[in-house]
């Protein structure tokens, strides 16, 4: 096996081993809570997760990409560029997201979504002050230890969580602690990768960072959309109480989807910048990561009907079916997230917010046409529609890194 294959599968199994125990964890507290909490009172936590996150996605600009992409010479004065950009967006979300919430209570009177997606905003307070550290860290190679402090937060919130299920059974139990371990990731990524700022340096234009950012952006705003704005109509059409079965359904299903992507995606990045033969570094991307999440999700698919009830209780084995559908979404999405990130690689972010932008568009109509018809053919028409768009976007990274004299023609 090459070095270089090596580092990659390394640093996959470290940031897969992160998520992995993210979402072990997080089984905890769906357990937790499907035994403590009404539906519909998990209803309304997933909405203001849903809202959240949608609004969170909005942090991912570019700006850290720059910094791994960067040459030695203009490091500096690029990471002071971002400190900057870093803290003037985060308190404009801030500012946003209070406004949302604002919003919610005079419209709906809906007190306790108002305060979840409140409490949700001062996230954004302790972003800022580590995230040139991040992007440092990233490439420096410190993905393991990166890994390390996003699964170390997420374990933490998530026994935080369950504790707070047990003894204050609220939808406060969701979202409290995902603001309690924010100072945790803050402290933890500065004494990985200290930075100072170098006045010296100077700051680099703004303009490559906005040409690059906006399109970066924009895939990671219609990403988030593609993830929760199914959540959101699926509470518009039926209610909180079938939004709470749907989001503990996807949570079971989708679970080993999106954290492996998030892995995947996390790593392939400087993965691909750093390779001097780019195809075969894609290639090996896509081996590696299918190799391992393909017969990890068959099984979880096939062995839905046992461990739903078992884990959940008996009142959620209607759930199984719809968990052993969504599961297998996960082997077309490490295809998209190959091809994503190989994109992005290139310099082509524009491609990837367009890809992003159909797959949201057909998955979010599939909900609105499926609703009506169950939970389950939502699954089946997510399954379908996911599988077929995410091939066909798909297609430009399969010949580069399959046939690379073709591409090159």
């Amino acid at each position: 096996m090459s070095e270089t294959r090596k580092n990659l599968l390394g640093h996959l199994l470290a940031y897969g081993a992160s998520e992995m125990a993210s979402k072990l964890s997080r089984l905890g507290v769906v357990i937790a809570v499907a035994r403590t909490l009404e539906a519909s009172e998990i209803g309304i936590a997933a909405a203001a997760i849903a809202t959240g996150d949608m609004l969170k996605a909005l942090t991912e600009n570019g700006v850290i990409q720059r910094i791994i992409a960067a040459r030695d010479e203009e490091l500096d004065a690029t990471c002071n560029r971002a400190h900057g950009l870093f803290w003037a967006w985060c308190l404009g979300l801030f500012g946003v997201q209070a406004a949302v919430a604002t919003g919610v209570w005079a419209l709906t009177g809906n007190v306790p979504l108002a305060l979840l997606i409140l409490v949700l905003s001062g996230e954004y307070l302790f972003m800022p002050g580590g995230l040139v550290q991040a992007g440092l860290a990233l490439r420096n190679g410190k993905l393991r230890q990166t890994a390390a402090i996003a699964g170390g937060q997420a374990v933490l919130a998530n026994g935080l969580s369950v504790v707070l299920a047990l003894l204050w059974p609220s939808a406060l139990a969701l979202i409290l602690p995902r603001l309690l371990t924010a100072p945790f990731w803050l402290v933890a990524m500065r004494r990985l990768n200290p930075w100072v700022r170098n006045p010296e340096a100077g700051k680099t234009p703004i303009r490559p960072f906005l040409n690059f950012g906006w399109a970066v952006l924009g895939v990671e705003v219609v990403k988030a959309a593609r993830m929760q704005a199914d959540k959101l109509i699926v509470g518009a059409l039926l209610g909180p109480q079938a939004l709470g079965l749907y989001f503990m359904a996807f949570n079971a299903g989708l679970s080993l989807a999106t954290s492996f992507s998030t892995a995947f995606a996390a790593v392939l990045f400087p993965h691909l910048c750093a390779s001097e033969d780019r195809a075969a570094a894609l290639r090996q991307g896509m081996a590696v990561s299918l190799g391992l999440v393909g017969p990890a999700v068959i099984l979880q698919a096939l062995l839905a009907p046992w461990y739903v009830p078992i884990l959940l209780g008996d009142g959620w084995a209607d759930l199984s079916a719809t968990v052993s559908v969504l599961c297998l979404a996960a082997i077309p999405t490490m295809l998209w997230t190959a091809a994503a990130g190989w994109m992005r690689a290139e310099n082509r972010p524009q491609h990837e917010l367009l890809g992003t932008a159909v797959l949201t568009g057909a998955l979010m109509l599939n909900t609105v046409l499926a609703a009506p018809y169950g939970l389950e053919t939502i699954a089946w028409g997510y399954l379908a529609t996911a599988s077929v768009t995410m091939l066909v976007m798909s297609w430009p990274a399969l010949r580069f890194a399959l046939v690379p004299t073709l591409a090159k023609a």
